[in-house]
Formats: structure tokens, C-alpha cells, sequence
């Protein structure tokens, strides 16, 4: 979590050079007709282009959880224009949150989905990389209840990605670090720090006794570049990364193609449109205590094609 952030990021930015785009991840179709199945939310004359509504959001343990940036109310403020300046933690590994917007978000040809973040970079590298998942609304109930697709980025066949991980976070009941276990035989702590002096285990989370996260995890880009701490981004494919592949620098958002869609067996999918999106926090990293864990920032979404 970039703690210091404030001071840093302007900096960051006056810093920005224009890099170019280098990945081939288009459709190969200009339009892709909608899957049958999943029934369509026609655009309007009102619709907008940017987040409707959250449905779900549990962080991890991290150190803005339980704060404005960790809360439910913290959560509905990335509805609307990303310029109302909102913005969630996701907290550790797994932290996530599922939004949608008032109408399916068509998979056309280039990027369809645009996620917005707040990593530093180019001289000032600190990114904290999160998966995207996407979903349609086969049942029709407008819930986000149905089959979830990871959006494949550039580290999901890489060496150090681990499928399937799972990870076990324990509720200390006090200001005190967060134990947890994975499904690997590791077991570590999310560090309390003294800049945010209280419970990191979200007390908002249904279970309080302890909970769980699953899905893909990326290995740890932490490090240190001369005397200063920081965390690389990855080439393209993940939200809160500084990313040369979907010229972050430019755009100031990650962008995303929902033809990267692949099933639980890494299988491509031809989803028409999408109705649901998740974001959770990709690498399990506990950082260290001046700027805490590694946790996603998101600050909003828009439909590209609108």
C-alpha cells in the first residue's frame, strides 16, 4: 500500500514518458455476435460508461481495512465518474470486488474494460497488481452468480504463477499481525505498522472467525532499487500496475480485452458481452512496515466501447 503516495505520485507523473504498446491481444473479429445464453442489457440514451453498482466487496487483512479506504461505504464511492475521486483497498492476496455496470459491455475488436488505479511509476515503481475476472448474467437475475472468467494477463502461463492457490486468513481480534496458511504448506503474517493502529482483519467479513481466498496467484515483484523500496509491474493484464504493454503512462488506466477470457482448465471462451466484473489483489506479498502489504487499489471502471 503506498502509504506515502500523497507526496510521491505528482512527482511520478511530471516523470511519465509515452511507452509504446507492444502486445498483439485483439479480436479477430470487428464484432462478436452475443453468446445466446446470456441474455443482453441494451445501451440507452442514459446509460453511462462508468460503474452502476458494487455488489460485493471483501478486502483481505490489510492496513487500510477498516479505515474509509477498507469500508462498505468506501466501496460505493468508485460508482460514477472516476473523477469523484473514490477509491477501495482490496487489502492482501484475494481481496476483491464485483461491480457491473447498466448495460453488458459488448466484446468488440481492441479493449473493452478500463480500470483505473493509482500505481507509481516510471521512476518511482510501485504497483500492486490485480486480477480481473468477468462474468454474464446467464441466469437473467442480475446477480453475480454465475460462471466467473479469468481475464488471462501476461503472467498466467508464466514461470512462479501459481493456479488454484488458496489462502486462510485468521482473525487476531486485536491490533495485532494476521496469521495465515495456504494450500502450499506456507504460512506467513499480514505486519501491522504504526501509521494504521488497529484490527487489519475486516470486521465487516461474514465470518469473523476467519476467512478464505481463492483463484490465481502471481509471484512477488517486490524489491529494492538502490535505496528505495518498490514493487515492478507486470507487462500487461492486470489493474494498479504501472504497465507498459496497455500504455498505462498514457492513458492513466489499465486496459482490458474481454477475448483474454479462459475457463477454470485455462481454456479460451468466446464471451459476446460481460455483465459483471471482479478485481482482487494478485500477489501475496507482506511488503514491510513502512509501507505495508501489497494490496489493489481500484478508483473506478468504464465500458471503452460506450
Amino acid at each position: 500500500m503506498k502509504t506515502l503516495q500523497t507526496n510521491l505520485k505528482p512527482l511520478a507523473i511530471a516523470l511519465v514518458a509515452a511507452l509504446a504498446f507492444t502486445g498483439c491481444k485483439k479480436d479477430a473479429n470487428d464484432d462478436v455476435k452475443p453468446d445466446a445464453k446470456a441474455p443482453v442489457r441494451e445501451v440507452t440514451a442514459g446509460s453511462s460508461k462508468f460503474i452502476s453498482k458494487v455488489f460485493e466487496y471483501l478486502p483481505a487483512p490489510g492496513q487500510f481495512i477498516n479505515e474509509s479506504l477498507g469500508s462498505l461505504a468506501g466501496a460505493q464511492r468508485i460508482i460514477g465518474d472516476v473523477n469523484q475521486t473514490g477509491m477501495i483497498s482490496l487489502g492482501g492476496y484475494g481481496g476483491y470486488i464485483i461491480f457491473g455496470f447498466d448495460h453488458s459491455v459488448t466484446n468488440r475488436q481492441g479493449y473493452d474494460l478500463a480500470i483505473y488505479g493509482n500505481p507509481l511509476g516510471p521512476t518511482l515503481q510501485w504497483s500492486e497488481p490485480g486480477i480481473v475476472m468477468v462474468s454474464q448474467d446467464t441466469n437473467g437475475n442480475g446477480l453475480p452468480d454465475d460462471q466467473w472468467y479469468e481475464l488471462a494477463g501476461s503472467e498466467y502461463n508464466a514461470a512462479g504463477t501459481i493456479k488454484n492457490y488458496q489462502i486462510t486468513y485468521t482473525n487476531p481480534n486485536a491490533t495485532a499481525n494476521v496469521n495465515w496458511t495456504d494450500n502450499q504448506g506456507n504460512s506467513g503474517q499480514v505486519e501491522i505498522n504504526r501509521y494504521h493502529n488497529h484490527n487489519y482483519y475486516p470486521l465487516f467479513a461474514p465470518n469473523q472467525v476467519s476467512t478464505t481466498f481463492s483463484g490465481t496467484l502471481l509471484k512477488s515483484t517486490w524489491g529494492k532499487s538502490g535505496e528505495i523500496f518498490i514493487n515492478n509491474p507486470f507487462a500487461w493484464g492486470y489493474t494498479d500496475s504501472w504497465s507498459a504493454g496497455d500504455n498505462y503512462a498514457d492513458n492513466m488506466y489499465n486496459s482490458f480485452d474481454i477475448a483474454w477470457a479462459v475457463n477454470s482448465s485455462g481454456q479460451s471462451v468466446n464471451l459476446g458481452t460481460i455483465d459483471f466484473v471482479k478485481v482482487y489483489t494478485g500477489q501475496n506479498e507482506k511488503g514491510n512496515t513502512m509501507l505495508g502489504e501489497i494490496s489493489t487499489e481500484v478508483r473506478g471502471a468504464a465500458d471503452l466501447n460506450l
